[in-house]
């Protein structure tokens, strides 16, 4: 019996050897979870339970417990190396099979799939059909879009200028003995001819096309009056509309801050460019002009330059014309009980009975952890402690073969007994 109770000390203690080798194994693997062996002790009995002298049997071990705390987030600068920052695995599908990890080392397949070193899949909830928010409740793979982005047509261009108050009408001098100044005609190719210009903005057509569209600021012979002419490559956009402001600086009209223009038809064979003019928030002042902010929301065709991902797992696409298109949202899985999960290697786990019932979410929501970008979870491996458990192993590998030849010694001694 003692020969049998030293030798599953052997073998604990090898079992223990190997958890650590394989601790130390992987003390660089991505999102590797260190593991403990878990020992039980051995006791004999009958039918009628133990005796108070019953001496135990040996030592089994009961579990090899996987220790699921935050390993350290280092960044990579990769745009697809994701890490989760609390609570979670990644969900990703192989071959119709779901599965979880913390590695967060992904790339693209040839038709531009998220996916693991093995090929598996990453696992998002869709975007809705409007555009608006993500479909949780459906699962789908994420794949990275390959066209480009479409251009979008400019509708509006928003202008906001400061004129200058002590302006005057452009004209030209009185020659006696006149003694009223002739006015200038307008002609955007005569800079006499007009008090200010906001340069040229670039608008985009239908198929993406640039256009220029300069506003032409000219003062009236009326006090607080303005004529603002608008042109579209060159050409007038229509007759030149009216902006007055109070004796105190401030826009009155066009009350709502809005110039139309008249429809440009391009002569690429794109749509008709129907352009508003916002001018709400100019003003009046000082001495001289100044064009404190112009924006358009047109856009042309862009190339895809990026991914980048928010702290609540929403994978953006970034164009080269500065569009970003949300692809989905990743999705986390949590358990009751982490351990209860089944090791299937590549850094892989599944869902067992023991783990307890998948619970799927969004990042950064309830107790799932957050997204973070550029950057992996190392693994949880302290070298300096698994060294440690290797000497305690290694000696209670030894005292309990020191223990079997104590007792073969002993036996001996007996069966020399004359």
């Amino acid at each position: 019996m003692s020969f049998n109770t030293s030798l599953s000390g052997i073998n604990a203690a090898n079992a223990d050897l190997n958890v650590t080798a394989n601790n130390i194994a992987n003390v660089n693997t991505t999102g590797f979870k260190e593991s403990r062996a878990e020992f039980a002790d051995l006791f004999s009995y009958t039918t009628y339970g133990l005796s108070r002298n019953a001496i135990g049997t040996g030592v089994k071990i009961s579990n090899v417990a996987q220790q699921f705390s935050q390993g350290n987030i280092d960044p990579t600068g990769r745009s697809l190396d994701f890490a989760v920052d609390g609570e979670g695995f990644f969900t990703v599908n192989k071959n119709g099979n779901v599965l979880y990890t913390r590695a967060g080392n992904f790339q693209t397949d040839s038709q531009g799939y998220v996916v693991t070193p093995d090929g598996s899949r990453l696992q998002v909830f869709a975007p809705n059909a409007g555009g608006n928010g993500f479909d949780v409740g459906r699962l789908s793979d994420l794949q990275l879009l390959a066209t480009d982005s479409p251009p979008r047509q400019t509708e509006s261009i928003s202008l906001m200028v400061t004129l200058p108050g002590n302006a005057s009408q452009p004209a030209t001098p009185p020659v006696p003995p006149a003694t009223v100044p002739t006015p200038i005609p307008f002609d955007p190719a005569n800079p006499n001819s007009y008090n200010a210009s906001s340069g040229g903005v670039t608008v985009y057509d239908s198929l993406g096309v640039a256009h220029v569209q300069t506003s032409y600021f000219v003062k009236t012979g009326n006090p607080n009056e303005w004529e603002v002419h608008n042109f579209i490559d060159g050409a007038p956009a229509g007759a030149p509309s009216l902006l007055q402001f109070s004796d105190a600086g401030a826009l009155v009209l066009p009350a709502d801050g809005q110039v139309a223009m008249d429809p440009y038809t391009p002569t690429t064979g794109a749509g008709v460019l129907n352009l508003t003019l916002d001018v709400t928030g100019s003003t009046q002042y000082g001495s001289t002009f100044a064009l404190r902010d112009v924006h358009q929301d047109g856009y042309a065709s862009g190339r895809l330059s990026e991914i980048s991902v928010s702290e609540d797992g929403v994978v953006f696409a970034r164009y080269s014309n500065g569009d970003d298109v949300a692809l989905g949202q990743i999705a986390l899985t949590t358990f009751v009980n982490p351990q209860g999960l089944q090791s299937q290697g590549n850094n892989m786990w599944g869902a067992t009975y023991s783990s307890g019932t998948p619970r799927t979410g969004t990042p950064d929501s309830s107790d799932f952890g957050q997204i973070q970008s550029g950057a992996l979870e190392s693994s949880t491996v302290d070298l300096t402690e698994q060294l440690v458990n290797m000497i305690v192993a290694q000696r209670n590998f030894q005292a309990n073969a020191q223990m079997i030849s104590t007792q073969d010694q002993t036996t001996q001694t007996v069966l020399n007994i004359r």
